[in-house]
């Protein structure tokens, strides 16, 4: 049970990584992507480029998650996670705090979800 929760916690994560990407990579300029990261269009326009250079960070750990899953690199998965947690806590505390909940913390469920799973006296399911 608790590794079925684990992978849903992790494609969660995977799948928020690649919303990232989009609003980062292709929104980033647009209504949307003005609204969800509160900036102004001039902000928007100038930081384009680095915009989508931080959505294809974010892609790249979508894509590390999602590997770690197939692969079933326990490992991997972990420091993917890891990444996203240190990632979500600077953000929160650089940023926007929203990031904490929105980035870190499912993240952080995620990881903490999967080390339970593994740990030599969890339940199997």
């Amino acid at each position: 049970m608790l590794r079925t929760v684990a992978v849903i916690l992790t494609i969660f994560v995977a799948l928020e990584h690649f919303g990232f990407l989009a609003l980062e990579m292709f929104l980033w300029d647009k209504p949307m992507g003005l609204m969800t990261f509160h900036t102004t269009q001039e902000f928007a326009t100038a930081s384009k480029a680095l915009a989508a250079n931080q959505g294809l960070y974010n892609g790249f750990l979508a894509v590390g998650l999602l590997w770690s899953l197939w692969r079933g690199r326990r490992d991997a998965k972990m420091f993917f996670l890891g990444c996203v947690v240190v990632a979500g806590l600077y953000g929160a505390a650089t940023a926007m705090l929203s990031i904490l909940f929105l980035q870190a913390l499912p993240a952080a469920l995620a990881f903490a979800a999967t080390l339970a799973s593994q740990a030599p006296d969890a339940v199997k399911s």
